[in-house]
């Protein structure tokens, strides 16, 4: 295994982002690709909004969600009995050796998975075998490095600061968006197809919602632990990109920008 860790953790503050995925929201660009009767890898599910997603749309096609975490493959299993699917199911897994055979799945997909790991080029290589051959290997990441928001607040500007230093210390990619076609070739998949999203938030609703998560999440999740145990930051450092959160949040013409690179390769 790689040497790398997961930088958000598993809290409430990153799980009430992580609910709020959908196939429209966070992979517009495989919806033309979808159609009944595909079978799909979803990698790195996480609580399985999207992988649900994936499978009312693909059915009868089977979808498999894998994700490292335990507990939540378990949030995600009760999330697809809820929905009353039986054509989803979820387990634990690695990303560099998945429990799949070769040719046996048409999409292997992982939406913010490349950016966590040491080797994404590893990953896709190990997504592309799972995929038969005329099927395709999707991928989308953030690219914190684009990131913009308004107004300029202090505490905002620690806060990527601090960011991206925790994210690397961890053995990732903060700026995976961008690199996304460069890795996939590196992977030797050939018809590469790149393009670009964007994450907004600025509705009053989203103001509370995006800057409430991460308000709590620079103080209660691991990122604030790591931040602290690997000395990228200090207490008081914590507290006021906290604040800043909420006082963007509360600012009436607030503005943020989350800008995602995707990938389409075809295997």
């Amino acid at each position: 295994m790689q040497h790398e860790r997961y930088v958000h953790g598993h809290h409430e503050s990153v799980l009430r982002s992580h609910t709020w995925r959908t196939v429209e929201n966070s992979a517009a660009y495989l919806l033309p690709h979808l159609r009944p009767g595909l079978h799909v890898l979803d990698l790195g599910s996480g609580p399985g909004t999207i992988t649900v997603d994936l499978a009312e749309r693909v059915a009868p096609g089977e979808v498999v969600g894998v994700d490292a975490a335990a507990e939540i493959v378990e949030a995600a299993r009760r999330l697809g009995e809820e929905r009353g699917l039986r054509n989803v199911s979820f387990r634990t897994g690695n990303a560099y050796a998945l429990d799949l055979p070769d040719d046996s799945v048409d999409i292997a997909h992982a939406h913010q998975v490349l950016q966590h790991v040491a080797d994404p080029v590893a990953v896709l290589r190990e997504m592309a075998r799972v995929v038969k051959p005329g099927g395709l290997v999707a991928a989308r990441d953030v690219d914190y490095g684009g990131t913009i928001w308004y107004p300029e607040l202090p505490g905002m500007a620690d806060w990527i600061r601090i960011y991206d230093a925790v994210h690397r210390g961890g053995g990732g990619e903060p700026n995976a968006g961008r690199r996304l076609g460069a890795w996939a070739l590196a992977a030797g998949l050939a018809d590469v197809t790149t393009s670009a999203s964007i994450w907004g938030f600025s509705s009053p609703e989203e103001r509370s919602w995006w800057g409430g998560l991460w308000a709590d999440r620079a103080l209660k999740s691991d990122f604030a632990r790591q931040a602290l145990e690997g000395g990228f930051a200090q207490q008081e450092d914590l507290d006021r990109i906290s604040a800043a959160w909420r006082e963007w949040a509360e600012h009436p013409d607030a503005w943020f920008a989350f800008p995602h690179g995707e990938v389409l390769a075809r295997v």
